[in-house]
C-alpha cells in the first residue's frame, strides 16, 4: 500500500505492529469456543444430533465468523492508532504513525478496507442464516468507533472508555460465537449472554491495565482514565476486584443448580465450571497481585505483565467455557 514504508522485509512488519496479532487471538477464539458452546448445549437437547455431527455442518461458517471478527477488530486497532496519533507520539512514538513509517492516508485507507471486508463478511454469513451474528458484529464495530472517533470518542470520559471495550470484546464475544450455531435471543438462550455477562464483568476492569503507561499523553490529550481521575495506586486497588470476583459467578451458578431449591443458568458440565470458575480466580488474584504491590511499575512499563496476562485470562475462560459444555 503506498506510504508504507517498503523497508522491514516490504513493510509486513509496519502491518503487523497495525494489526496487533496477539490482541486479534482472543476475538477468533471467543468466536470459536462460543460456537462449540452452543453446540455441546444443542446437542444434549437433540437426541439425534451429536455434537459433532453440528459441527462437521456448520464449521466452515464458524470459521469464516472467527475470522471476521479478528478483521473487524485488527480494524479497531488500526482506527485507534490514527485518532491517537497525537498520545502515541508522546507514549509510543515507536509506533508507526509517529515514527513516519506510515502516513495517515494509509492508515484510514487500511482502516476502512478492513471494517468493510469484516462487515460485507458478517452480512454474507446473515445470508446464510447467521442474521444474529451480523447484527452483533454491527453493534461491536459501532461501540470500537464510538470509543475513537471524535465528537463522540468515549476514551475521554471515565467509566464510559471501558464500557466501549468491555461490550464489544467481552459481552458481545461469545453471544456471537453461540449465534453461529443457534438462535441467541434473550427470550429462548439465558446461557450466552450469563457467559458474557461474566467476561464483561472481567474486561470492565481489566480493560483500565493498558491506561496506567499512557497517563502522560492521555492527561495531553484529554482522556480522563482510572489512573489519571484516581492515581495509579488507588486505581490498582480499584480494578483488582474486577480481575477475580467475576469467575466467581461460574462456580456460584453451580451451586445453585446443586440446591434443589433453584434451577442454575449454564448447562455444562458441573466439575470443569467449578475448576474453572475457581482456577480463573485464583489467577485473576494473583494477577491483581502483580498490580497492587508495585502499581507505578504499570505507570513506567509500555507493556505490563498484567495486560497480557489480560488476554490470557480471556482466552483460558474462553476455551475453558468450550470444554466444559463439550463434555457436559
Amino acid at each position: 500500500m503506498k506510504g508504507i514504508s517498503a523497508e522491514d522485509s516490504g513493510g509486513l512488519k509496519v502491518f503487523l505492529e497495525l494489526f496487533r496479532p496477539f490482541t486479534l487471538l482472543p476475538p477468533a477464539t471467543g468466536i470459536f469456543c462460543g460456537a462449540l458452546c452452543a453446540i455441546g448445549a444443542w446437542s444434549r437437547t437433540d437426541a439425534d444430533l451429536a455434537a459433532l455431527e453440528i459441527l462437521q455442518r456448520r464449521w466452515f461458517l464458524i470459521l469464516v465468523a472467527a475470522t471476521a471478527a479478528s478483521i473487524l477488530n485488527a480494524a479497531s486497532n488500526v482506527l485507534n492508532q490514527y485518532t491517537d496519533k497525537d498520545i502515541d507520539s508522546i507514549n509510543k512514538p515507536s509506533r508507526p504513525l509517529p515514527s513516519g513509517r506510515v502516513t495517515e492516508r494509509s492508515i484510514l485507507i487500511l482502516t476502512g478496507v478492513l471494517f468493510s471486508v469484516g462487515l460485507l463478511t458478517a452480512w454474507a454469513l446473515s445470508l446464510c442464516g447467521l442474521g444474529d451474528f451480523f447484527v452483533l458484529a454491527l453493534l461491536g464495530t459501532v461501540s470500537t468507533v464510538l470509543y475513537s472517533v471524535k465528537p463522540f470518542r468515549l476514551k475521554r470520559f471515565l467509566y464510559f472508555s471501558n464500557l466501549a471495550i468491555a461490550v464489544p470484546r467481552g459481552y458481545l464475544l461469545i453471544v456471537a460465537g453461540w449465534s453461529c450455531a443457534t438462535s441467541v435471543s434473550v427470550f429462548e438462550q439465558r446461557e450466552p449472554w450469563y457467559l458474557g455477562m461474566v467476561l464483561f464483568l472481567f474486561l470492565l476492569g481489566a480493560a483500565s491495565t493498558k491506561d496506567f503507561s499512557d497517563m502522560r499523553g492521555d492527561q495531553l490529550g484529554g482522556c480522563v482514565t482510572l489512573p489519571i481521575k484516581f492515581g495509579a495506586r488507588k486505581a490498582a486497588w480499584m480494578i483488582a476486584p474486577f480481575l477475580t470476583l467475576p469467575w466467581l459467578l461460574l462456580p456460584y451458578d453451580v451451586l445453585r443448580r446443586m440446591n434443589h431449591h433453584h434451577i442454575g443458568v449454564l448447562s455444562a458440565d458441573r466439575v470443569l465450571l467449578l475448576l474453572l470458575g475457581l482456577g480463573l480466580a485464583g489467577y485473576g488474584a494473583y494477577v491483581s497481585h502483580l498490580i497492587v504491590r508495585a502499581p507505578e511499575q504499570l505507570a513506567r512499563s509500555e507493556n505490563h505483565p498484567s495486560w497480557k496476562h489480560m488476554y490470557l485470562m480471556m482466552m483460558v475462560a474462553q476455551t475453558g467455557f468450550a470444554a466444559a459444555y463439550l463434555v457436559g
